[in-house]
């Protein structure tokens, strides 16, 4: 994932707050078996520490894969949206000599991953997913020897994601004037689409935490 600098993650406490924040969806990418092409799947996860956490049905193709290179990516992207080119047309210009781009976030995870087999195990795995999308607690237990879940363990695999590298990217022109980054928040608002809303709210939120953009400015 290219990364220009005034895109980065402030700190790494930003993507992961991002993440914290319900952003809980991913797509996994591993590496094609020989003459074959990579494979996407998409997929809700949750975390333990720093591992991720997530189940796929057994019978899914990607297992031959990542038993034979451990090595994957696991993407998060979200509070996208397409900015037309008039609104970021330079004041000077006509608004059609403006260029369109998109905003949007993205955490990228490098990661080592584990099958978990084990009933008990995935067992576990399971309580832990149960644990974040449904705090409430209303299901039944998850128990190797119980009905529902307990028949149902034997068709899927558990894997565990070590993270090994994070590249995280927050998209939302903040090399631009304020004023101009203000306006385009301004029109997501009011155009209100789709992700448009939590857009402007991430652009507001880096121009909080930025003001303007200098060059050579340490952000690491």
């Amino acid at each position: 994932m290219f990364i220009q600098p005034w895109d980065a993650a402030l700190d790494a406490t930003e993507w992961q707050t991002w993440i914290a924040a319900g952003h809980d969806f991913g797509t996994l990418g591993v590496n094609g078996l020989p003459g074959c092409p990579p494979a996407v799947v998409p997929t809700h996860f949750t975390t333990d520490g720093s591992d991720l956490l997530i189940h796929l049905a057994r019978p899914n193709p990607v297992w031959a894969s990542i038993e034979r290179d451990p090595h994957v990516t696991f993407t998060v992207i979200g509070d996208y949206a397409f900015i037309p080119g008039p609104w970021r047309a330079q004041p000077d210009s006509p608004p059609a000599d403006g260029v369109p781009t998109s905003y949007y976030a993205a955490v990228q995870f490098t990661c080592r991953a584990t099958v978990v087999d084990d009933p008990e195990s995935k067992a576990e795995l399971l309580r832990r997913q149960l644990a974040h999308f449904q705090p409430d607690g209303d299901h039944a237990p998850v128990a190797v020897d119980q009905p529902p879940y307990g028949r149902m363990l034997p068709g899927i695999r558990g894997l565990r994601l070590e993270v090994t590298e994070v590249m995280a990217k927050f998209k939302y022109d903040d090399h631009k004037p304020v004023e101009h980054r203000t306006a385009v928040a301004d029109r997501l608002t009011r155009r209100g689409n789709g992700l448009d809303a939590p857009t402007a709210d991430q652009q507001r939120r880096r121009l909080d935490r930025i003001g303007p953009w200098r060059a050579g400015s340490d952000r690491a």
